[in-house]
């Protein structure tokens, strides 16, 4: 048996034509949504993925601002851009690209951003929303995956959930989207003991830990579904997950990919939750 591969890249291509016509609506009715990007640094990962957030914008015809500093920038010289940019109108949607050098608080940021351009979902509204089931902004990296299991028909309903990794910003969310789903969640990290017995009871298992092929096919239970939300570097320098991949494939029944998997979805919801941020607005009018 060979998982089905979960295609990240052809079912953000979907959502993003959808997303498209959206955006013409919008325009339509005097709103061109629009996302800030601040890069603080030259960490070249991170110049990667807001090159791609930017271009994504682009593709369906949004607004995007990129903003890049200096590595030297002071956290009171950010927080002023983050307030500008909270004032500004023509801007629904404020993403700080982490890692942030270390005489600057993340959490100092995320907290100055506005909640209702809180794209990033990482705002403590934004986790409050999420816990209590409201309405809000959902991070985007679990939201993606959700819309994974989505595509591929999967009902959660009764199902045991076991994500790898506690992280604020996929573990913790991750969680509580399964939750919300009516799945049974069980959340795992790199402290946990025994973590092979947990997993192998897994029938969504997702991955989401930051150690390269942690998660090998001896640690999966046949015909699990397996997200892989993984990004590290193997000794050639390519991309690959927390998850062995040519190994689980075998015993999985679906999978995601890395790269081309959880990857193009992230950039896919922040895109969503943007074009959410500019149509509040629209309502708001009438």
């Amino acid at each position: 048996m060979s998982a089905h591969i979960i295609d990240g890249r052809q079912l953000s291509h979907s959502f993003r034509l959808d997303y498209g016509q959206r955006v013409k609506q919008l325009v339509e009715n005097g709103i061109t949504p629009g996302l800030a990007v601040i890069l603080v640094g030259d960490n070249p990962a991170s110049q990667v993925y807001v090159k791609n957030k930017v271009l994504a914008c682009k593709d369906i015809g949004m607004h995007s601002l990129m903003l890049q500093f200096d590595a030297g920038m002071t956290q009171a010289q950010l927080l002023g851009e983050i307030e500008r940019l909270n004032t500004d109108p023509s801007i629904h949607g404020i993403l700080v690209q982490l890692p942030l050098p270390k005489q600057i608080d993340p959490q100092a940021v995320i907290q100055a951003i506005s909640a209702q351009k809180d794209v990033d979902g990482f705002h403590l509204e934004s986790a409050g929303a999420l816990m209590c089931g409201a309405k809000g902004y959902w991070p985007c990296t679990p939201h993606g995956c959700l819309k994974m299991l989505d595509s591929i028909g999967y009902d959660l309903t009764g199902k045991h959930a076991v994500v790898v990794g506690r992280s604020n910003i996929v573990g913790k969310p991750m969680a509580l989207m399964l939750l919300q789903r009516n799945a049974t969640v069980s959340i795992c990290h790199s402290q946990t003991a025994n973590l092979k017995a947990l997993t192998l009871q897994a029938d969504v298992l997702v991955a989401a830990v930051g150690i390269r092929h942690l998660i090998t096919a001896d640690m999966v239970k046949p015909g699990a579904v397996v997200i892989d939300v993984g990004m590290n570097r193997d000794d050639q320098g390519k991309l690959c997950g927390d998850v062995d991949f040519e190994g689980v494939k075998q015993v999985a029944s679906f999978i995601t990919p890395v790269p081309g998997g959880v990857g193009p979805m992230t950039i896919t919801m922040l895109l969503a939750n943007t074009l959410d941020a500019a149509q509040s607005i629209l309502d708001s009018q009438h």
